[in-house]
Order: structure tokens, then C-alpha cells, then sequence
């Protein structure tokens, strides 16, 4: 697929909704035209990411996809503050802190802004990568 494709997007509120969050991202990926091992780890990533939205936010997210210049792009939205990238990885005996950290090591590139609708995470992952 070379052509920048429309989006498509998925709103979560509740713990009941990561399963379906998961699958969205999954498919779409792959219907996208990311390898399936590749949309494994982009689900992945974007479960980390709303599992946070709804640990220490209130009002659930959205997540949209979509491909832009030969990569899948992510948006994952809410109403939490913006984060800090480049994290170091926890120690093995920390009880929490890693998925921000996990999310940057599986993606091309990923990036924080604030959006009109919140705070975004935008990850990326490229459609023709080797890995």
C-alpha cells in the first residue's frame, strides 16, 4: 500500500473495552498492510497505552489509525497530562513504570502532543521495515 489512507478510530472507557481496543488495532494493521508480526507489536503498544488512559484518567480515549508516507500511524488520545519520552527502563523489582518505556522500544518513532481532543500519543511503525 503506498497511498496515505483514510482513518479509522476506536473510543474505550472501561476495562471491558481493551479486549476490543486490541482487536481494532490488530486488524486494522494488518488490513492496513502491516505485517501480522508488526501489528502484534503495535497492539501491544497501544494496549500498554490505554490500559494507562484508564488507570489515571478519567473518560476513557480514542485510538485512530491510519497510514501516512509508508507508515502505519497510531493516535492514542485522552485526558492525561503530557508524558516524558526517553524514559530509562525500570529495574526488574518496580512495580510499575514500564509501558511507556516498553511503547518506545517497539515502535519506529513515537511522539506526545497536545491535540484539540487531548493528549496524543502518535506511534509509528514502517509498513516496509525489515524486523
Amino acid at each position: 500500500m503506498n497511498g496515505d489512507s483514510p482513518g479509522s478510530e476506536f473510543p474505550y472507557a472501561e476495562p471491558g473495552d481493551l479486549a476490543r481496543v486490541r482487536e481494532f488495532v490488530r486488524t486494522g494493521a494488518t488490513r492496513l498492510g502491516l505485517p501480522e508480526h508488526r501489528a502484534e507489536l503495535l497492539t501491544l503498544a497501544v494496549s500498554e497505552l490505554a490500559t494507562n488512559t484508564l488507570q489515571h484518567t478519567a473518560g476513557g480515549g480514542l485510538v485512530r489509525l491510519h497510514t501516512a508516507g509508508g507508515r502505519i500511524v497510531c493516535d492514542v488520545i485522552d485526558g492525561g497530562s503530557v508524558r516524558v519520552l526517553g524514559r530509562a527502563m525500570p529495574a526488574a523489582d518496580a512495580l510499575r513504570g514500564r509501558g511507556l518505556a516498553i511503547v518506545e522500544r517497539i515502535c519506529d518513532d513515537v511522539g506526545i502532543d497536545t491535540a484539540p481532543d487531548g493528549t496524543r500519543v502518535r506511534l509509528f511503525l514502517d509498513l516496509e521495515s525489515p524486523n
